[in-house]
């Protein structure tokens, strides 16, 4: 069967345009992978046969012509199995799951192929290759060094089934996660209970009993139902119900709160994987995985990371224990609440928020309805990068999803991305970008233009009433965005470093991050904010006190971020998983010392943190502060800039931001691309005072 006759029988096999989601069915996903692993096998063969020439197009080109269509065709598996769960495509993903890792790992062991790369990057071909090329070649003799090419045969098959058994380890993490979340469910028949509910959340868990042919209202513990009642609910038994529902999840306590069942527990999941990434490290000659996981990072070692979390929780302990003692004051004197719990924070503190800036979350969510919310967004864009962004057709994997095109501004394709924003069961709870496409250049000399997914768990539109989105959720939109434009405005025409690819992972974060800051600008919330009713844009004044609440509670936040960053960190670098101390008393024993918020004796957020054991920031979540101090300097830059021409979406500054950082991708190492835009080193100054925590 020839190439065009493959693809017809099998969508998983068409790449010629977009993915067929609309065709695409769990028995596709083996027949499709049978073949497409048969030509990536073949083609590794003839890289790493001696008769092939160490040339770039013979063993660079030639290897990932046959190489990306498997990983895009399983990109698709992979995606569908977060947005759209079902028992038959997980089957089908775990079946395959094990020979997708099985490839991989070899790939990274070949020491004939390692070989054959590090005899191009000695050629003379070498010094003539333009810069995205040498870098990419640096970034795979890497890749091989760590994938264990250099590893006397004997160990090899040990390395490859760590690598097997950890990817089957972390799809059981995240497959638990999201049954856990799924199998709960509360259901409400006293209208009392209720009160202090917003009325949307109120109608949207109504229409959700309805659904199960009930009376009453259902809460889930999907995060737009939940949270709004920990925040809410006067009724506080109701809040410390779905409280310890939430925080037991994939535990041992699960089948207990009517989230699980015992096969759902991921402690043990936990404690497995990171004695396999013990052992992974060792074997490749490091101390600890933690080493391992920031040799393609910026930050230089473990000591430098704990350093680095150390110094900002010292400067931020101040403004924690202020917030701190503030709420257990007011709680205790305007709520009576005298020990405040877990469950009484988000509560309280919404409570104190209204009291001291005489505003609610929930009234500025009027404001943002999801069309005015999403032609914002891309104004913003539009203005900064000089880019058109319009609605297009194509198939989607579910009926709320939506497809859009990136063009110039003189209509040249530039990109394209989905957005799937609403929460539903059968999909992972959370918001990120992943690349459907990457760009490069084709051996016709066309162009392969990169196509973004971008996926959120919003509220749904209830009724015929639009969907509202809370400041937060505009703020994570933003956010994801920013990844998706290091995505898709990249100009690199090498695919292993166009976009997010080859990006060091703690300054990955840092188009996002800086994304979110024009959420905080007037000019820009005031043009995608309309009243759900009324139509008005956001009030002046309404802002003026969203501002001033912006760096609320921004002390404990900050602790709470570090806690999770220093766990992760200690977990992988001086934790013992064979030793005394369980890896929930370390998650206490860290939030005891740094934090000033107990950790409640029933937690058990670790068995629910996906990013580190589900989701590649192992050893590596404190990213996101690392990012934070890089993307608070680059927006000051758009800061110094509009107080010159009078707005922050200065184009001549996004312009420079595109050229310097959003288009080079992983083509030149991120200090490097930061410092061509700043013009200096990165400094800590904005950061604190973005966070009203500058002295």
């Amino acid at each position: 069967m020839d190439q065009a006759s493959q693809a017809n029988a099998n969508p998983l096999l068409d790449f010629s345009g977009l993915p067929r989601f609309a065709e695409i069915r769990p028995e596709h996903i083996t027949p499709a992978l049978d073949i497409l692993l048969q030509a990536a096998e073949a083609a590794v063969a003839r890289a790493e046969d001696p008769a092939t020439p160490a040339t770039w197009e013979e063993a660079v080109t030639a290897l990932e012509a046959a190489t990306e269509p498997l990983g895009r065709a399983w990109g698709v598996v992979g995606h569908l199995s977060a947005v759209a769960d079902s028992p038959e495509l997980r089957k089908a993903h775990a079946d395959n799951l094990p020979r997708m890792t099985e490839f991989w790992s070899s790939l990274g062991q070949s020491l004939a192929l390692f070989e054959k790369y590090k005899a191009l990057s000695q050629s003379e071909a070498f010094a003539q290759m333009n810069a995205a090329r040498r870098q990419l070649m640096e970034n795979e003799l890497r890749g091989f060094r760590l994938g264990g090419a250099e590893l006397p045969e004997a160990q090899k098959p040990r390395f490859a089934e760590i690598q097997e058994e950890q990817a089957r380890l972390s799809k059981d993490f995240s497959d638990h996660v999201l049954d856990a979340t799924n199998a709960y469910a509360l259901y409400v028949d006293d209208a009392g209970r209720l009160q202090g509910l917003p009325e949307d959340v109120r109608e949207a868990a109504r229409l959700a009993a309805g659904k199960d042919g009930k009376d009453g209202w259902k809460f889930t513990l999907h995060f737009p139902s939940y949270f709004p009642v920990l925040q809410y609910a006067d009724d506080r038994a109701l809040r410390q119900t779905l409280y310890e529902a939430n925080v037991t999840r994939a535990s041992e306590l699960g089948a207990q709160y009517g989230n699980g069942q015992a096969q759902w527990d991921n402690t043990g999941n936990m404690r497995q994987q990171l004695a396999l990434r013990g052992e992974e490290a060792r074997m490749l000659g490091y101390r600890n995985y933690g080493e391992v996981s920031l040799v393609p990072k910026m930050a230089q070692s473990p000591a430098d990371v704990l350093r680095f979390l150390d110094e900002l929780a010292a400067k931020a302990r101040p403004f924690a224990e202020r917030d701190w003692a503030e709420l257990q004051d007011f709680a205790a004197k305007e709520l009576g609440l005298a020990a405040l719990q877990p469950w009484d924070v988000a509560y309280a503190s919404e409570k104190l928020r209204q009291q001291r800036y005489a505003f609610s979350e929930h009234e500025v969510k009027q404001y943002l309805p999801e069309h005015k919310v999403l032609q914002g967004l891309f104004g913003v864009a539009e203005k900064l990068f000089g880019v058109r962004i319009a609605a297009e057709q194509a198939q989607t994997w579910h009926p709320d999803v939506r497809f859009f095109r990136v063009t110039s501004a003189q209509g040249e394709l530039l990109a394209q991305f989905y957005i799937d924003l609403y929460a539903r069961e059968g999909k992972r709870g959370g918001a990120w970008m992943d690349d459907a496409r990457g760009r490069k250049r084709l051996a016709d000399n066309g162009l392969q233009t990169p196509v973004a997914y971008l996926t959120c768990n919003f509220s749904a539109p209830v009724g015929d009433k639009p969907a509202l989105f809370t400041h937060d959720e505009v703020i994570t939109l933003f956010h994801e965005f920013g990844h998706g434009l290091h995505h898709m405005l990249t100009q690199v025409d090498e695919l292993g470093v166009s976009g997010i690819n080859g990006v060091e992972w703690d300054a990955v974060e840092l188009p996002s991050q800086f994304m979110e800051n024009f959420c905080w600008e007037y000019e820009v919330l005031a043009d995608m904010s309309a009243h759900a009713e009324s139509g008005a844009p956001l009030p002046r004044v309404l802002f003026d006190r969203m501002l001033a609440a912006k760096n609320f509670q921004n002390g404990m936040m900050t602790l709470r971020q570090i806690v999770f960053s220093s766990f992760d960190m200690h977990l992988h670098t001086d934790y013992d998983p064979q030793g005394g101390t369980s890896v929930l008393a370390l998650s206490r024993e860290i939030n005891d010392r740094v934090h000033v918020v107990p950790q409640h004796p029933l937690s058990r957020w670790p068995n629910t943190f996906s990013h580190i054991f589900a989701g590649g920031y192992a050893a590596g979540y404190y990213s996101y502060k690392w990012a934070e101090v890089l993307s608070a300097d680059v927006y000051a830059a758009f800061e110094e800039a509009g107080k010159l021409s009078g707005s922050v979406l200065d184009n001549e500054t996004g312009a420079r931001y595109r050229r310097e950082i959003l288009a080079v991708g992983g083509s030149r190492p991120a200090m490097e691309s930061f410092i061509a835009f700043r013009g200096r080193e990165p400094q800590i100054d904005a950061l604190l005072r973005h966070g009203g925590m500058a002295a």
